[in-house]
Parts: C-alpha cells; structure tokens; sequence
C-alpha cells in the first residue's frame, strides 16, 4: 500500500493563507493545502486576483500548495495555470465539486457534471497546451450519482495528477451520508490518483472508510478538521495528551485571531471569519452549544476576546 496522504479541502471564508500558515504553526499531519477556489482570471498576464497575499508565494509554501480555479473556460484555465507556474506553484486544480446553487445553477462546480460533452470539450483545450500539474475536485454528480458514470471515460482521456471524489451529489449540498460503497465501486474504473473525500471526522470513521476503499490511501479531510484540528495527527498516530491539546488548541484560536486582526488593520470585520471557524471549532468542546451560545452573537472585539477567555476556562475539550 502507498504512504498515506492527507490533504485539507479548501472553504471559501476560512481557509485563506493566514489559516493555513497559522494552522501548520500549531498543528501536523497534513501534507497538502488548497487555496479557496479563484474565478475570473479576465487579463492574459498578472491577473488582479493572483496578485494579493492568498496566492503569493512569499506568503505560501508553493510545495505544498495547490491553487484551485472555478471555471468551465478551457483559456481561462490556461490563463490562471501560467500565472500560478510564474509563481512556482507546480499544480492548479479544477473545482467541479462545489454544490451551491448559485455556482451549480450556472453550469459551474458540480454543475457542470452532468454535461460529459463540454468538460471534454474543456479539457481537450486544456491539455493541448498546459504546462502544469492539472488535477480536478468533484462529486459523483449533481442530480444523481450515475452522472459519475459518463464522466470517468473522460478523466481517463487526460493525465490528470490526481482526482478526488466527494462521494455525495450536489443536490445533497452536506445532508445525508457520503456514499462510500459508490466510491468503491468506481475505483478500478478510474486511471489517475484517486483521493478520498468525505465524512472523515474521527480516527474511527477514517479506519472505517480507508478499510472499505483500499487500496485508495490519499484522502481529504474537511469539516473533521475544522472541529477538530488535531484530527490529522491523531490519524497519524501523533497525537498529545488533554492538557497539552487545551493550550495548544488556546495558543492555535488566539495566534489566528492575532494574525487576522493584524491583516485587517484592528476592523472589527475579522470577527466574521472567526465566527464562521467557530461554527465547527465548537464540536471540539464537550459542550459545543454553551460554546456557539456565546460567539454566535458577539460584535465587538473585546467581547471576543473575553468570551475566548471564557470558554477555554471554564469548558472542557474532548
């Protein structure tokens, strides 16, 4: 079996560079980061958008970081992986996993599973003239899960460096279970490196998972992470005691918020980022609505601080 591999999904809103240079300061254990997806690469050189911190590499690790695009134009693409190769990056990926309607609606994200026809006619420009690593991010489908079935036979056309499944469908958005009997069944139909995705919040629901999909041993981790941010190391069997994990979780939450408030000159406007990480950081708290009840609600920065202080005296972790 290959070395395992673990990865962190990108979240739109959280999981920008300054979340992923704090959260490797503190934690280990994933070997592979995704930017938030990019869209709207407009200019044939030095696009607006990849001029800012989110991408320079003085700013990331180009080793360990993968730019993702959100797109269904083969020239943008091509625009946006010449500009990430400029940069040193050595892979770009394809977002056709995002579920949202307003992205789905337009034929874009998992939207565009449904129309075998055009990602082929996309990749076929793609690859005619792209230079750089080129992997995609997708669903089983957006409708239903056969939707994955017409698609395969496209993937296999091109080389792609490697292609991680959500084994959900975009109409699901994240109810329900991932449906991880589909996405073993699909392995052997499939030529690239294929990665897991879904429904990994425990080292109990990664063995499970990595039992029944062997012999996959790359897997993306997710919303697990979030909630728990020494998730990958437990996985890898690096894991602390209780009372070493409550100052490094403190040390992790407060270095976040630090660094935000330095990027956004002391605005206030940090704090909706910070409450969005809360939204899943909370179920690392034996009382994780007690935690919710008293972020959720918090406008001022002071109040912020405080209520941190609060919860990491007075409520226990898991």
């Amino acid at each position: 079996m290959s070395e395992l591999s673990l990865s962190l999904g990108p979240f739109q809103g959280i999981t920008d560079a300054p979340f992923r240079n704090v959260f490797k300061r503190h934690f280990s254990g994933i070997d592979k980061f995704f930017t938030p997806f990019f869209t709207g690469i407009h200019k044939e050189e030095h696009a607006k958008n990849l001029q800012g911190e989110e991408i320079d590499p003085r700013c990331n690790d180009v080793e360990t970081l993968t730019p993702q695009i959100l797109s269904t134009d083969a020239e943008e693409i091509l625009r946006f992986a010449k500009q990430c190769r400029q940069l040193g990056y050595k892979e770009i990926n394809l977002n056709m996993g995002c579920p949202f309607p307003r992205v789905a609606n337009k034929k874009r994200g998992c939207g565009l599973l449904p129309y075998p026809d055009n990602v082929e006619a996309m990749l076929d420009r793609v690859f005619e003239e792209i230079d750089i690593k080129f992997s995609i991010k997708c669903r089983l489908g957006y409708f239903n899960p056969e939707e994955i079935d017409a698609i395969i036979p496209v993937f296999n056309k091109f080389r792609l460096s490697e292609l991680i499944i959500h084994p959900r469908i975009g109409k699901q958005l994240y109810k329900g279970e991932a449906d991880v009997e589909r996405f073993k069944a699909i392995i052997p139909l499939i030529n690239a490196p294929l990665v897991y995705n879904g429904d990994i919040v425990s080292v109990e629901s990664f063995e499970r998972i990595r039992d029944l999909v062997q012999p996959v041993n790359q897997f993306m981790l997710g919303r697990g992470l979030l909630a728990n941010p020494f998730l990958a190391e437990d996985i890898c069997r690096d894991a602390s005691n209780s009372s070493e994990r409550i100052k490094r979780l403190h040390a992790y939450v407060l270095d976040l918020y630090e660094d935000r408030l330095r990027h956004a000159g002391g605005s206030p406007k940090v704090l909706g980022r910070m409450k969005e990480l809360w939204s899943y950081l909370m179920n690392s708290f034996e009382e994780p609505q007690v935690v919710w009840r008293k972020i959720k609600k918090i406008n001022a920065l002071k109040e912020y601080e405080d209520a941190v202080e609060t919860i990491f005296k007075e409520i226990a972790i898991k």
